[in-house]
């Protein structure tokens, strides 16, 4: 470990405290700007770029994204740093693609680690060997998308493939890092029974994974869309009953996975 890790920078878009549903005890999660895929779903479009932009907010113009070193970061993530410890907590990178910047990831986790609480990313698991191999050590949890199984029904709603995705957990799950699968079940895409178990069941055959969490597709961020003058193609989609996720859920345990809505 070195305390060069303080000065690297990053583009971040939003440091949120006090989150419990984005791996283990009371966290902070630190957003940052750049993603690689275009998912139709995309609840955070304003993370898509990784230069900070302009976005309306309540009718006024805000800034969203500024160069941050690991230090400033820190010093944010440090406010709650009692939380971490009686909770088991600590922070998590999500993004956006948080393996994009993956020099200011890892210097963030390695920074973590320093000030002795534990750490996790968010991740589609898009992204090159370098990325992979510079982050990974210093993960204690990794949440990773598997969105579909099917390489053209992915490529057709994400604008990517699925390849390189899934090759990726395959490396995740052999990490020291825990690794929890999430599928956010969007209407019209992966939301039949068939394909939440076949995703289910694929997953169930990567080594490492601990749990399965199915995210109901919700329409939070689409005043995000117009505010950044951007097309929401899912405006006529409507978010699945809690009676359907249950029945998908009975689907993602066959699998023999621990399985829940949400988390």
């Amino acid at each position: 470990m070195s305390l060069n890790c303080y000065s690297v920078r990053g583009v971040v878009s939003e440091i949120q405290r006090f989150s419990v549903h984005d791996g283990p005890g009371i966290r902070t999660l630190v957003f940052l700007k750049g993603c690689p895929l275009r998912c139709r779903w995309c609840c955070n479009p304003e993370n898509l770029s990784r230069e900070p932009q302009y976005m309306m907010v309540g009718g006024k113009e805000k800034l969203i994204g500024r160069e941050m070193s690991v230090k400033e970061v820190m010093k944010e993530v440090c406010k709650d740093l009692i939380y971490y410890r009686r909770s088991g907590g600590g922070i998590t990178i999500s993004g956006g693609e948080c393996l994009l910047q993956y020099r200011f990831t890892a210097s963030l986790l390695e920074a973590a680690k320093l000030e002795g609480f534990t750490t996790a990313i968010e991740t589609s698991s898009f992204a090159g060997e370098r990325a992979l191999e510079t982050v990974l050590p210093w993960v204690d949890t990794a949440l990773c998308d598997i969105k579909h199984v099917d390489d053209e029904k992915h490529i057709m709603f994400t604008g990517q493939s699925n390849r390189l995705i899934l090759e990726n957990i395959g490396k995740i799950g052999i990490s020291d890092a825990d690794l929890i699968i999430r599928v956010p079940v969007i209407p019209g895409f992966n939301d039949t029974e068939e394909e939440i178990s076949d995703i289910a069941h694929y997953a169930a055959g990567i080594r490492g994974v601990k749990k399965l969490h199915l995210l109901p597709y919700h329409r939070l961020g689409e005043s995000k869309y117009k505010g950044l003058g951007m097309e929401y193609s899912l405006e006529d989609t409507e978010p699945l009953s809690p009676e359907r996720m249950e029945i998908l859920l009975a689907a993602a345990r066959t699998s023999g996975l621990p399985c829940q809505v949400g988390g």
